[in-house]
């Protein structure tokens, strides 16, 4: 099946819409989805290498508009679900206390989300919620998004044929590793 799927997405990557296929898919993960753009991008890209960096580029502006948007949720979204939560356990001192420190190092930890396997959409709706600078948001998600996709392009521009032979003759053991990653990473989140 994982083999299949494969096969099919590279086979659709030369669509003449993969592209916005990425889009969409790269702006819902930074906002609400739990799918990163990745199982796109890498098949994409290794089946159109020529068109590398065209394919990071549509990533990374969909990425930055998508986090814009998780940010809207994070701000828009607070007052009538978030603040009841707060209040409902007493943590209005704790929640202050967060927000503070947050903002205080929002655009490092932004751009560490932005490059990391770290569900993104935890940070861009953090963002908002905790009211951090637009302008710092917007650019600390522009340049971190951008090196990362565009990295990974870089990579798979410059090696493309034997990263390409190397996942598919590993990829039962590397689907099962990069869902280990997300799990990983979710559960991170949920315990630290």
């Amino acid at each position: 099946m994982i083999r299949s799927l494969y096969d099919w997405t590279l086979q659709k990557a030369e669509h003449p819409r993969a592209l916005w296929f990425l889009a969409i898919l790269s702006f819902a993960e930074s906002s609400f989805f739990p799918i990163p753009p990745d199982v796109l991008l890498i098949p994409m890209v290794l089946a159109a290498r020529s068109r590398a960096w065209r394919i990071a580029l549509v990533c990374s502006v969909a990425s930055v508009f998508g986090g814009i948007f998780g940010y809207y949720i994070g701000y828009a979204l607070f007052d009538t679900v978030g603040q009841p939560i707060i209040d409902f356990y007493h943590m209005q001192e704790k929640f202050i206390w967060f927000q503070s420190k947050y903002n205080e190092w929002g655009a490092w930890i932004v751009s560490l989300a932005g490059f990391s396997p770290v569900p993104y959409k935890v940070f861009t709706i953090a963002s908002g919620m905790t009211e951090m600078s637009l302008s710092t948001f917007i650019l600390a998600s522009a340049l971190s998004r951008t090196a990362r996709f565009f990295l990974v392009a870089g990579l798979l521009w410059k090696y493309g044929e034997p990263i390409r032979a190397f996942i598919e003759q590993r990829l039962g053991l590397l689907t099962l590793l990069f869902f280990a990653l997300l799990l990983g990473s979710f559960l991170a989140l949920k315990y630290l």
